[in-house]
């Protein structure tokens, strides 16, 4: 295997374990409630407080650290991240338990936007829409396949081992990251004040906008994925794990064509994109009410929403390096950026609008952000 493959290997896994970190915690949100003796609500902080943690974070840390060489950069943080999540694994109590999930929130993006810098750099320019799309999909996958994934490990052990799992594979991929990873990648003339010289283009600002109301658009169905699973379409506790499993193959494959359009046709197809988004939603409801029917307009619409986070990373990036290559860092940590104040302004969303819709016509709410992304979209491939 050529160590440009390995690379790519390492790189994807990398992200993956980012993701998992993440979003194993929304699968055994009720495991942690009744270990710690806590209600539902205060546990249910920790998947906000870390998407926010993680928002703040990311931009500031990966400015900062700009002026340092990046292999460096990045050994350090994934020893603070192993730190972190194992002490998620053995915290004694509530409060440790978010000081862990603090720690690993701080780092975690920035560990991400470093992964994609190196990827940028080791990729030849013919294969790195495919191999951008690829890493930020190990991490995009993560927020599908984590939680059936913690669900599983967590009723078969415990949720603690979820973690421990995460500890172990960390270590690994760390002493393969120490041996794949380009040495001496320090970035030239990186201060705050150039990095920022990004968001002046129309583009970027654009595409945040995007990113940002496709992600609040799924979570505000994707945060109540399990209980419209067995409570809306009717199926049983058992079938909730392959079922979300199905769901997750189908934001694998929507991944995997991502690479695939954005090297063919750039961002031109994100309103096409978009605009499948907000069909769907708006179809939810009528859907709803056939088992069968309501699975596979789940599976639709995440194969779609598979597709803009890549296709959207891989124009931050190119716009970064032809005429920012200075905020190539920053350009890098987008996404994950994106992702995360989308999921937090998702999920928010959901927890207020259930007080006033039925959650079968939750789709609704999702499709006023899918419509935003729709005109955000349509302005985007127009822009120059």
């Amino acid at each position: 295997m050529s160590k440009f493959r390995l690379q790519s290997i390492v790189f994807v896994l990398t992200a993956f374990l980012m993701g998992c970190n993440e979003f194993m915690v929304v699968g055994v949100i009720s495991d942690i409630a009744k270990s710690y003796q806590a209600s539902l609500s205060t546990v249910g902080f920790l998947v906000t407080s870390f998407a926010i943690i993680y928002a703040i974070c990311t931009p500031l840390i990966t400015t900062f650290t700009g002026k340092f060489d990046r292999f460096k950069v990045l050994m350090a943080l994934m020893l603070i991240f192993l730190l972190g999540n194992t002490l998620t694994a053995v915290a004694p109590n509530l409060f440790w338990l978010f000081v862990s999930r603090i720690i690993t929130a701080a780092v975690a993006g920035t560990i991400i936007s470093l992964i994609l810098v190196f990827v940028t750099m080791i990729a030849p320019i013919e294969k790195r829409a495919m191999l951008v799309a690829s890493t930020f999909a190990g991490f995009s996958i993560a927020t599908i396949v984590g939680v059936p994934v913690g669900t599983a490990i967590s009723n078969a052990f415990s949720w603690r081992d979820s973690f421990a799992l995460i500890s172990v594979l960390t270590v690994i991929i760390c002493g393969f990251l120490y041996w794949l990873t380009p040495r001496n990648s320090r970035q030239a003339n990186a201060s705050l004040g150039n990095q920022i010289q990004l968001f002046k283009d129309r583009r970027i600002v654009l595409g945040v906008v995007v990113m940002i109301t496709l992600m609040s658009a799924e979570y505000t169905f994707y945060t109540y994925i399990r209980p419209i699973i067995t409570n809306v379409l009717g199926f049983s506790t058992t079938d909730l794990t392959w079922l979300l499993g199905l769901v997750g193959i189908t934001f694998i494959l929507g991944n995997m064509c991502a690479g695939v359009i954005a090297n063919r046709f750039g961002i031109t197809k994100l309103t096409v994109i978009s605009g499948a988004v907000l069909v769907c939603l708006l179809l939810m409801n009528a859907m709803f009410h056939l088992s069968w029917l309501g699975i596979i307009l789940l599976c639709v619409v995440c194969f779609v929403l598979g597709m803009p986070g890549s296709i959207l990373q891989v124009m931050f990036l190119n716009v970064a390096d032809q005429e920012y290559p200075e905020a190539m860092n920053l350009a890098s940590s987008l996404n994950p950026i994106c992702t995360n104040v989308g999921v937090s302004i998702g999920a928010l969303t959901a927890s207020i609008s259930i007080n006033f819709v039925q959650i079968n016509q939750i789709g609704y709410v999702g499709a006023i952000y899918a419509l935003i992304a729709v005109v955000g979209s349509f302005y985007l491939v127009r822009a120059k």
